[in-house]
């Protein structure tokens, strides 16, 4: 949530500004904003508005900006409204800061230093802002007031800042939330994601919590606290320069969508030997998967959605017992967990603190932890004895789409991996699992293929208010990702319900025309399945069937009915993910919403 950018450079900063920001939109989109230092007059300039990036483009689009260093924020809002005067960044005598995270005793930092008549906002922002110009007035130099103030500040936060005093140089600082960094040809750069740097460079470090940066247009120097010089570790990253574009379609979520496939490929691609798991490219011991004697899962939203895929195959294959706790209620639900517990924490960004907290929390209690991440550096991978990247690419529409087919092509090489190192599956039968998964890329690209009669149901939904989806087994599993797709992209009430709970209560809200998605993937439920769905069908529902294509009989006929194209039953869920995500993206589109930017929603949450 928040995004950040800045650059000292040799070109001019303006547009370099407003393409990076354009970029990082999917991290909050309320209002946007950008310090630029004016050379002319010596001092830096703020241009900020409520609103979008195109927006603040029009704000600078007859201004003389010739500068080429600057700082900028596109806002998902926190602390205060959504207004131009909380519109970051923020300037507070000779400092100017923008800010990802929350200052959490803001509110005693404003009466310790008597702030409350010089503060515009209502923003914990401008409070670090004035901190930081206090600290500066009384020692005069930038990195001893960065020292100073962030000593005094609670709560997590990315702070970067320029001072008045010294044109062309950026300063930073972070504690939790997120700053990656890099030095090309082009000049230094920062951000809080990495899809704002890939247009410049493929290298790039994470910045270490507590560590001062200090950019030039030719270098980057950063200390610890106590004054010690520190070296950055660069990473590469693995994305095309373009990869973070369009291409050609009209929404991130639909070419996300499309990538599906390839994603899922390169996901798979380099852990099998001889159609066996093999985890060593990822250095993964085998002790990783014996020594445990129960397995919990941590994670948030889609991710955790995974997770519940997850723990059907495990309780399935392995007959392990296994948890999977959202994230956010971890810590305060006292979870059972100790030195023979594997925790596995789920995020595409890497970044969402509720699972980096719940992670932490873990591993204090003495538990081994993996981490299947989609951004190599991330403060979840850092905080993992173990990692599995996912090869996604990319993710910049809000809705989750090939992060979750890919953290699922993840867990189901685990637990290939788990049975066969436990002696519950030979090697026979793990590679006739994999040679499955293998298959998977083209079985979802027949789904894609298809996608025009996915559309076709989706304009049948465009008025409703509320609609419900029913399934048994691993279906009601993904039932709960496709309805969350859904409630996130197109604002209609959906519910998933496990088909069997019905008559405990939710059939009260079946009427007349009430659409319900059913999806029949499972054979040996589907008997009771296709039980469900006339019951609520001879209720007045209007139903929507996607079911496996082995599976049609002559009496499913009668509803509007998708085809999924045909994989052993576990596997399943790879195709019809994918058309439950087709469903909310066309409902959404057809509606004429921005479908990459749902209401009151950024991509990644960095604050509890």
């Amino acid at each position: 949530m928040c995004g950040i950018i800045g650059y000292t450079g040799k070109n001019k900063v303006k547009p370099i500004i407003i393409d990076a920001l354009t970029t990082l939109e999917y991290r909050g989109y309320d209002s946007a904003g950008m310090a630029v230092y004016n050379p002319d007059k010596k001092r830096t300039e703020v241009y900020k508005c409520a609103g979008r990036v195109r927006d603040l483009s029009k704000v600078c689009e007859d201004k003389n900006i010739d500068s080429t260093c600057g700082i900028g924020h596109t806002r998902w809002a926190t602390h205060g409204g959504v207004c131009d005067a909380n519109a970051h960044p923020h300037t507070q005598g000779s400092v100017t800061v923008v800010h990802n995270g929350i200052i959490e005793n803001y509110k005693d930092l404003v009466e310790e230093y008597d702030l409350a008549s010089s503060l515009k906002s209502e923003t914990d922002t401008e409070v670090a802002a004035a901190v930081l110009d206090r600290c500066h007035a009384e020692t005069g130099d930038p990195k001893k007031a960065i020292t100073k103030a962030v000593r005094k500040l609670k709560g997590t936060f990315a702070l970067v800042i320029l001072f008045d005093g010294e044109p062309d140089v950026i300063y930073s600082i972070r504690n939790v939330s997120p700053i990656v960094a890099t030095l090309s040809e082009e000049g230094a750069m920062l951000a809080s994601d990495l899809t704002a740097l890939t247009r410049f460079t493929n290298k790039y470090f994470v910045v270490p919590e507590y560590t001062i940066v200090r950019m030039t247009r030719d270098s980057v120097t950063m200390w610890t606290l106590d004054g010690r010089e520190v070296e950055p570790e660069y990473l590469t990253m693995d994305w095309e320069k373009n990869s973070a574009d369009k291409n050609g379609y009209p929404f991130y979520m639909e070419k996300e969508i499309m990538e599906q496939p390839k994603a899922i490929r390169d996901t798979i691609s380099g852990r099998t030997k001889a159609g066996i798991p093999n985890f060593e490219a990822d250095n993964i011991p085998d002790s990783l998967f014996t020594d445990c004697e129960r397995i919990c899962v941590v994670a948030c939203g889609t991710a955790m959605h995974a997770g519940l895929v997850f723990q059907s195959l495990v309780k399935t294959r392995l007959q392990m017992h296994i948890d999977v706790e959202m994230a956010s209620e971890f810590m305060y639900s006292d979870p059972v967990i100790d030195d023979k517990t594997l925790v596995i924490a789920v995020s595409q960004s890497g970044e969402t603190i509720d699972t980096l907290e719940a992670l932490k929390y873990a591993r204090r209690k003495g538990a081994r932890s993996l981490a299947i991440i989609n951004v190599k550096g991330s403060s979840i991978a850092r905080e993992s004895d173990y990692v599995m990247y996912t090869n996604a690419g990319p993710e910049i529409a809000v809705a989750s789409t090939k992060a979750y087919t890919t953290q699922l092509a993840v867990f189901y090489l685990i637990v290939y991996k788990m049975a066969h190192i436990r002696g519950v599956m030979d090697d026979d039968e793990v590679r006739e699992c994999i040679r499955n998964l293998k298959r998977v890329p083209e079985v979802i690209g027949s789904v894609l293929d298809g996608r025009k009669a996915v559309h076709v149901i989706a304009r049948g939904l465009l008025e409703a208010k509320d609609l419900f989806m029913i399934g048994r087994g691993l279906d009601y599993s993904i039932l709960l990702e496709g309805s969350l797709k859904l409630k996130e992209v197109s604002y209609i009430h959906s519910e998933a319900y496990a088909s069997g709970e019905l008559k405990h209560g939710p059939i009260a809200l079946i009427t007349d025309n009430t659409p319900v998605v059913a999806v029949v993937t499972q054979e040996r439920l589907m008997s009771k399945e296709l039980s469900n769905i006339r019951e609520v069908k001879s209720r007045g529902a209007a139903i929507a069937l996607f079911i496996k294509a082995d599976l049609i009989q002559q009496s499913t006929r009668e509803f509007d009915t998708f085809m999924l194209p045909n994989l052993p039953d576990e596997l399943m869920v790879f195709p019809a993910s994918v058309a439950l995500q087709l469903l909310a993206y066309y409902v959404s589109s057809d509606k004429g919403f921005d479908v990459d930017k749902p209401r009151n929603l950024a991509k990644v949450v960095t604050v509890e």
